[in-house]
């Protein structure tokens, strides 16, 4: 079966046909954030254009924003101005004559671990993008859970200290210190003891956030993504201490905790809804 995945970043447009669980056609092109909405709408159609085929049975795409399913609108996509409102799913649909599934980017990396990466094994898991920012996916029996405006997931904004999870446990940690996070990484693996105490604090912050999920949804994993998870090795000590301190232990030393190793993460990810459609 081929399937299409498209990622729309604020920057980027990225655009995928997988077959037999491979990328096998790539299309990438710079995303017109300050134009009309119906002008964003066309450059994804047209690259969409450069890697369709007539026995595509699907096609997927993340937005990194808020979707209304009921009105099949895009709304609230921050990094591009115009789109509030955006009927994408009809347009597409109407355009390519496939069915078009649009959610947040976030749902899509924790859909796609399911279909194609370490989410396999679990039927109730939640993906963690750690990134300049942080974004996540649940998925409850196998499949997504989206909520409403598909908004579910929004562990980073969750309040924590005097600001939120986010602030804590993204990029920003590092950021909001006047720091570059890939610098700290080098110096860390060098063993400059300073770079390894803030990682091991950035470790010990997403534990709780961490714990603060298996409070919510006691998943059976957590599976970290986005360049920030790439130091693992770095924040894993103190990640792993603040869930030690979790109260129910039977949860806390189930839990399995991954790193991803998808390539293509959000082509994949975005391509994963016409699957968990079709099942």
């Amino acid at each position: 079966m081929k399937i299409i995945g498209v990622d729309v970043g604020g920057t980027k447009i990225s655009v995928g046909l997988i077959e037999n669980e491979q990328v096998v056609k790539q299309y990438s092109c710079p995303t017109p954030f300050d134009a009309e909405k119906l002008v964003v709408v066309d450059a994804i159609a047209r690259a969409i254009g450069e890697v369709f085929y007539p026995e595509v049975a699907g096609i997927g795409i993340g937005v990194p924003g808020l979707v209304d399913h009921d009105k099949n609108m895009v709304i609230d996509v921050t990094n591009i101005p115009s789109w509030d409102e955006v009927p994408l799913k009809d347009l597409l649909q109407e355009r390519f004559g496939k069915p078009v599934f649009v959610n947040n980017d976030a749902n899509c990396f924790a859909i796609g671990e399911k279909y194609f990466g370490k989410g396999k094994p679990f039927s109730n898991f939640v993906g963690l993008a750690i990134g300049t920012g942080l974004g996540a996916g649940i998925i409850i029996n196998g499949h997504l859970y989206s909520g409403k405006y598909s908004g579910a997931g929004e562990f980073g904004c969750l309040y924590y200290l005097d600001n939120n999870t986010e602030a804590y446990c993204s990029g920003q940690f590092f950021k909001d210190k006047g720091l570059n996070g890939a610098e700290i990484a080098k110096k860390a693996l060098s063993g400059d003891a300073e770079s390894l105490a803030l990682f091991f604090e950035f470790g010990q912050h997403l534990g709780k956030a961490i714990c603060n999920i298996l409070f919510a949804l006691a998943p059976e994993a957590v599976i970290l993504g986005g360049s920030v998870a790439k130091s693992y090795p770095l924040f894993r000590e103190g990640m792993e201490s603040a869930i030690n301190d979790f109260p129910f232990k039977r949860l806390s030393e189930s839990l399995v905790i991954e790193v991803s190793d998808v390539q293509n993460t959000a082509i994949l990810g975005a391509s994963s809804l016409v699957l968990d459609a079709e099942v």
